[in-house]
């Protein structure tokens, strides 16, 4: 009996590792994650990547006497993402209204203003925009509110953002249209352009 508990061990600390390793994954995911990627990333096979991430469900669900989550996890697009649970939205929306006034980042901002300017856009088009990781950054705008996932790339998994009502308010505006026009801000590169030929 001794033989079969040592034996069996090894399998119980791999599946709770697999459950820890997919948690961990989940809470700095941006994009849902599909099976494969995390059975590639993981090392472990499809199929127990699938058992686990059902059991993660039902236990983060309250299925069988666990307590049920304010998040759960829910397949979106092909992938693999944690949510906060639609009961939740309202408790989230006045946490990040009234605990986070303050001031957006420079980062922030440029982003928001990418994000305004070329909505619908992904995260990797913004990131290859900006040439920098917009990973926190577009995290920061879904917290306060400023931005939103208007679609999913049904190829892809990309999740597309534009910006929501609350963004419009804060700047004053009925709506995109409103936005001052970028064009005459830039240069047009003609500057000391005559100088060098004349």
């Amino acid at each position: 009996m001794t033989t079969e508990l040592i034996e069996e061990a090894p399998d119980a600390r791999q599946q709770l590792d697999l459950e820890r390793a997919l948690e961990a994954i989940f809470m700095v995911a941006d994009e849902p994650q599909g099976l494969v990627t995390l059975a590639t990333t993981l090392g472990r096979p499809v199929a127990a990547v699938r058992q686990t991430i059902e059991r993660l469900v039902d236990d983060y669900d309250g299925v069988g006497g666990s307590v049920r989550r304010g998040f759960e996890l829910r397949e979106v697009a092909g992938g693999w993402r944690l949510y906060v649970r639609s009961d939740y939205d309202q408790v989230v929306r006045d946490f990040v209204l009234t605990e986070n006034p303050s001031k957006l980042s420079q980062a922030a901002l440029e982003t928001l203003s990418v994000i305004a300017y070329k909505q619908p856009i992904t995260r990797s088009a913004i990131a290859s925009i900006r040439a920098v990781n917009v990973d926190s950054v577009v995290r920061t705008l879904l917290g306060r509110g400023l931005i939103t996932e208007v679609s999913t790339d049904g190829e892809t998994g990309a999740i597309y953002y534009g910006t929501t009502d609350l963004l419009l308010t804060q700047l004053g505006l009925n709506s995109l249209d409103e936005l001052p026009r970028i064009s005459p801000l830039l240069a047009d590169g003609a500057e000391g352009f005559d100088d060098q030929f004349h």
